[in-house]
């Protein structure tokens, strides 16, 4: 009978487990994990603690019972991994609850282990703590019932934000501190800049370009000398991949430090399968190693795994690392590559800003969202987006994460027939309207400028038009803009006395429909892509428009 060891319990290892037996109802499956519990919801972890949710058993998808109950697999909870000894095909196992340590022989072997929370070696770090496992939100969840007046969050990436929205919610004064110049690494700096606003309007303290120097009894001490209250740390500054039984091993470990791994997740031993956090993965979009934290691809890489070893044809996986988070009253999402990594990678990429409204605005209850698309200036393919809002963001992301897998161009998105009632959207949805956009810019028939590119306009000579009403221009415009609504254009074009122009108003709309008819008149003009809402959300408000090439 062929034995299988799996070595992690939880998201990727017990979707190999649950998916080999279903495949196979006569092999030997266990699972060896350290912790006391398997295939519990991590991601739920940070609202357990919040109190959202209020039972821990909620978090607990199976049991070991349950799982010999239904699976009969051989669920080892509290059993440590010490060693793999490829050549023998066996492991050695340490159970943590005492008892002697034995050897377990394997046919194949699946590493699973995750990754471990990056602490950094700051004094008194030993009093922070981190959020990894259920035993980890059990620890922090019996703190926070202590009613501590004053948290510091160390890390504004996905955990960071929220845990610090959830120790807000039990009344708990939250600073974050973020060595990086804005929160969540995913995002552009004009797309994180709304979530901060969103923070600092719930009232907590963002500290960005910081750091910590040290960690006190009740206090933490900045890199800039400022000192924050902290009854309670959380150290969130992300994770990496537990890659110590593979390195002992004398597994192959990739460029960006997880195991390396083929298209089926086999190792440089092909004995030894390795996914989830552990493992590198292959980007869609360059076929470069990455390392994606994320539940749903582990899942799917387990469900590969299983199949493999059961000598199903499968097919690679590539993954374009779409993510999603809370924040507040926020709705942050993500899919592909950001322009920042774009630019870092010499690779250029046509900009798309948008903020429509989450459905149609005639039908109460419309709330706006920020949408941003990336996309090849050459073949049209769709990069990257990014969505910031309240309800609507999550499908977006959705249909243009699918678009990409799909291979759809940017020009498609107008092509895409997607579900339309008052209630739910707009007869031009917002995904369909990035299409018009794109098909716009690529064909040539408008030329857009980018919140950061304004002063290298203007350096030029060219006059900053803001077509928007009065009103608007009132109450906050660009530097130096000079204001023409869109409906006076006609009658007031002697006011335009230069060749070049950058035509802007609120989203962009206007600024077409200006930038179409001065083009018509044979002035150079580009419209601000985005419009005000971008620009006034961006760096660019406070002159600081090298954050991008950050």
């Amino acid at each position: 009978m062929k034995r299988i060891v799996i070595v992690g319990g939880v998201a990727g290892g017990m979707s190999v487990a649950t998916r080999l037996r279903r495949l196979d109802a006569e092999a030997s499956i266990v699972v060896l994990e350290r912790s006391g519990h398997v295939s519990y919801a991590n991601c739920g972890l940070p609202y357990f603690v919040g109190g959202v949710i209020e039972d821990e058993t909620d978090l607990l998808v199976q049991t070991p019972e349950s799982l010999h109950e239904r699976f009969r697999l051989d669920v080892r909870v509290g059993h440590e991994v010490l060693r793999i000894n490829p050549r023998r095909r066996s492991v050695l196992v340490r159970p943590l609850a005492g008892g002697q340590e034995y050897e377990l022989e394997y046919d194949i072997l699946v590493l699973s282990p995750g990754a471990t929370a990056i602490v950094p070696p700051i004094p008194g770090v030993e009093r922070a703590y981190a959020l990894r496992t259920v035993e980890d939100a059990e620890r922090l969840s019996t703190v926070v019932e202590g009613s501590p007046r004053s948290a510091v969050v160390v890390g504004g990436g996905f955990i960071g934000l929220e845990v610090a929205e959830n120790f807000a919610r039990r009344g708990v004064g939250v600073a974050i501190v973020e060595a990086a110049t804005q929160v969540l690494a995913p995002l552009d700096p004009e797309m994180a800049s709304v979530v901060t606003d969103e923070l600092l309007r719930h009232g907590v303290a963002v500290h960005l370009a910081n750091g910590v120097e040290s960690i006190g009894e009740n206090s933490v001490t900045l890199t800039s000398g400022e000192v924050l209250e902290a009854e309670l740390v959380v150290v969130a500054i992300g994770v990496r991949p537990e890659t110590t039984l593979a390195r002992d091993a004398g597994l192959l470990i990739g460029p960006r430090g997880g195991i390396a791994v083929d298209g089926f997740n086999q190792t440089s031993d092909p004995a030894i399968y390795a996914l989830g956090d552990a493992a590198e993965k292959m980007d869609a979009l360059d076929g470069s190693a990455t390392l994606v934290p994320l539940a749903n691809v582990a899942n799917r890489h387990g469900r590969l795994v299983a199949d493999h070893i059961a000598g199903r044809e499968v097919r690679p996986r590539t993954t374009i690392g779409t993510a999603i988070v809370k924040v507040f009253d926020l709705t942050v999402a993500a899919t592909g590559w950001n322009e920042k990594r774009l630019t870092a990678a010499g690779r250029r990429a046509v900009v798309i800003h948008t903020h429509p409204s989450s459905h149609a605005g005639y039908y109460p209850g419309a709330v706006p969202m920020s949408l941003k698309l990336l996309v090849d200036p050459v073949t049209g393919a769709i990069l990257g987006a990014q969505g910031v809002g309240g309800e609507g963001v999550d499908k977006r992301i959705d249909v243009l994460a699918t678009a990409i897998r799909a291979g759809l161009s940017a020009v498609e998105l107008a092509d895409l027939e997607l579900a339309y009632a008052p209630p739910f959207g707009s007869a031009k949805d917002a995904v369909n309207m990035l299409g018009y956009v794109a098909e716009n810019v690529l064909s040539g028939l408008e030329r857009t400028v980018q919140w950061h590119e304004v002063d290298q306009w203007r350096s030029r000579g060219a006059m900053l038009l803001d077509v928007r009403s009065r009103a608007e221009f009132a109450a906050g415009s660009l530097p130096g803009a000079h204001n023409i609504p869109v409906d006076e254009l006609r009658e007031r074009r002697g006011e335009i006395d230069t060749p070049s122009v950058v035509v802007y108003c609120q989203v962009g709309q206007r600024g077409h429909v200006a930038a179409q008819l001065l083009s018509h008149w044979g002035y150079e003009v580009a419209n601000l892509d985005g419009g005000y809402a971008t620009w006034s959300r961006s760096p660019a408000r406070e002159g600081l428009a090298e954050a991008l090439s950050r």
